[in-house]
């Protein structure tokens, strides 16, 4: 059974002594599991962790071909493992030995089961997970006591969107302090976060996250308003939001993501709201078509939403081919003394990127950085305050644009940021 987290640095002054050689003897390498490790986000965290030393890497998932393809192709004595999600005994069989469980098997809209995170508290293995999902994220926290009885760190909605943009958000409310005549530290409130994500086509995600897109469709989108909650409708409320140098001004719409929430709750912010676009415009047009016009219903349910995505997958990757997969991630904080702050994050192919901020994340649970528990990351005892940096540094990697705590006019290609339809963020 695993101990669940392994110390990064020396035991002892014996230890300390000896070579490296005799310590890569001494520390067995940490063991990471990646269930949908054959699908695209898994794949690409796999490739991502894969240039990391000292780890075991274990593509978990259904597709025995595909898997033990991709484990020779990680190399480092990677292996498969094959098994449902959904055989209990299978995944606590899995985990034994294990030190972090990533949990990619997607899509977590209308999955009722934490199954993956129950078998990592069975078996005492970290965890991370993927959710993009609201509802499935609270689940999750729901073993928040059973995790510190257990002393596992868990940390839900890790990636790149919600994930990395949550601690960017965490951080402009942190680095947002002014000090007062005397030198001591006094807050600038928070009054206002905003999230403004694009991708180009399906960023190369495939059917999956094409099944997310989806069923977020059938779901109104929660936005906090002066901290009252506002339903609207999914696809609405259009933005048009300068993403700066290699992206320019992109339109994004409502979703109901859960970083609105865990924002406004974690972070004391009483406005949040979360939108998203593409390109080419006829795929916005279409989403907000279908969020419009599709039967009470069909977006709710599971096998016809994945009857859609097999219709329109072969259209959607003829189209990626060529509108490409750049990604952008825009967050805007304003503060109560009307100060304002952005961060971006841009790169070229989401499907590399969101593996680099997946193991970005694996990797400050593996050195210590996340609390027992069930944390959403931009809580304190998800990634420590003091962890957020070196995270970020590591999920920038190969970034086509990355800034932090900038004025708006600093960072947009354009400073002219136009809002159409509902303004209520």
């Amino acid at each position: 059974m695993s101990t669940g987290v392994l110390p990064m640095g020396c035991l002892g002054a014996v230890r300390c002594q000896t070579s490296g050689a005799e310590r890569s003897a001494a520390v067995p390498k940490r063991r990471i599991l990646v269930m949908g490790g054959t699908g695209r986000v898994g794949g690409s965290t796999l490739r991502a962790l894969a240039t990391v030393p000292d780890l075991h890497l274990i593509v978990a998932g259904r597709n025995r071909e595909k898997g033990e393809a991709l484990a020779a192709e990680l190399g480092g004595g990677a292996e498969f493992s094959q098994f449902d999600i959904d055989n209990a005994a299978a995944l606590r069989a899995a985990l034994n030995g294990v030190d972090l469980v990533v949990h990619a098997a997607g899509p977590f809209q209308r999955r009722e089961e934490c199954s993956v995170l129950e078998a990592a508290l069975d078996t005492n293995t970290a965890y991370i997970d993927v959710c993009d999902d609201k509802e499935y994220s609270r689940r999750a926290k729901s073993f928040h006591q059973k995790a510190i009885m257990m002393q596992v760190p868990a940390i839900t909605t890790t990636g790149i969107y919600p994930g990395v943009s949550n601690i960017m958000a965490a951080e402009l409310v942190r680095l947002n302090q002014k000090s007062s005549d005397n030198g001591t530290a006094t807050s600038s409130l928070p009054k206002r976060i905003r999230y403004s994500y694009y991708t180009a086509g399906s960023g190369g995600a495939g059917p999956t996250i094409l099944a997310t897109s989806f069923l977020l469709l059938g779901e109104e989108a929660i936005v906090y308003q002066d901290g009252k909650e506002v339903r609207l409708k999914a696809y609405s409320g259009r933005r048009d939001v300068d993403f700066g140098k290699g992206i320019g001004v992109k339109p994004v719409y409502l979703l109901n993501l859960p970083e609105v929430t865990s924002t406004h709750e974690v972070l004391g912010v009483p406005s949040v709201s979360a939108r998203f676009g593409t390109s080419p415009h006829i795929w916005n047009v279409a989403m907000a078509a279908v969020a419009a016009l599709a039967p009470k219903g069909f977006l709710e349910d599971r096998s016809k939403v994945e009857t859609l995505v097999r219709w329109s997958d072969p259209w959607v990757r003829a189209l990626d081919g060529i509108a490409g997969e750049r990604m952008s991630m825009r967050v805007d904080l304003d503060c109560q003394d009307g100060r304002k702050a952005v961060g971006i994050y841009s790169h070229k192919m989401l499907s590399v990127c969101v593996g680099v901020a997946v193991a970005a994340f694996a990797r400050a649970v593996l050195e210590g950085s996340a609390q027992p528990g069930v944390w959403f990351p931009e809580e304190v005892g998800g990634i420590a305050e003091d962890a957020r940096l070196k995270l970020l540094e590591r999920a920038s990697k190969g970034t086509l644009q990355f800034v932090m705590n900038k004025s708006p006019w600093m960072v947009e290609a354009d400073p002219k940021e136009v809002g159409f339809g509902i303004y209520l963020q």
